[in-house]
């Protein structure tokens, strides 16, 4: 006799656990950036993913294990979407364009990750101290800026002297700020900062205030 659908959505689960880890990872992701560390719960991740709660901690030993792995791949997605942009082959005033744009681009349409690493700091950075996997990828996000400043100082179109990890935080700074206070500075200014036109006037700002610093005079 045929198995039912839900015996071979089952079956399917058990023999795949790279699809259960992924899906406890979005549903921890979800949880800990609606409620934080230590509001949220492993049960409610647990029925959010539709796995076994003990399997949870078969695949992460822990709740703070778990939180390290939602960390480590939010910033790992970040990461991978930055490199497939390309921007060792772009011009250095379009590439810096580019990246602006997409980092801007990023924050708005991933407020969890905003969240999450706002939840990180309030812990002073406790998990992401005992990540392996964040060190590893430093080098390759430190280098990218860094290649794209020699190149725009080699052609002439960007001054010299700019240090690179300031400039990424620059980069990072200007939309972060704006997007996890944009409640209070919303009352504070008079209008929602999260309408299109305020989206879009706000990172007009931002990539003439990133050019304006490097840019060659």
């Amino acid at each position: 006799m045929a198995r039912s659908n839900s015996a071979l959505v089952k079956t399917a689960r058990v023999h795949n656990p790279d699809a259960t880890r992924q899906r406890v990872l979005g549903a921890a992701t979800v949880e800990f950036a609606r409620l934080g560390f230590a509001g949220a719960r492993v049960d409610a991740i647990a029925e959010r993913a539709k796995a076994n709660k003990r399997m949870i901690y078969h695949y992460f030993g822990s709740k703070q294990a778990l939180f390290l792995a939602a960390l480590e791949d939010a910033y790992g997605d970040i990461r991978s979407a930055e490199r497939r942009l390309n921007l060792q082959h772009v011009d250095p005033v379009e590439a810096i364009k580019i990246l602006v744009t997409f980092t801007w681009d990023y924050y708005v349409k991933h407020p969890e990750f905003l969240t999450l690493v706002n939840n990180e700091n309030l812990h002073k950075a406790r998990h992401l101290k005992q990540s392996e996997v964040i060190g590893q990828r430093r080098g390759a996000f430190r280098a990218l800026v860094a290649d794209i400043l020699k190149r725009g100082v080699q052609s002439g179109v960007f001054r010299p002297g700019v240090d690179a990890d300031q400039l990424n935080l620059t980069i990072a700074a200007i939309g972060y700020y704006y997007l996890t206070n944009r409640f209070t500075n919303s009352i504070i200014y008079g209008h929602d900062l999260m309408v299109p036109a305020a989206l879009k006037q706000r990172l007009a700002f931002n990539l003439e205030t990133i050019l304006r610093m490097i840019e060659a005079r």
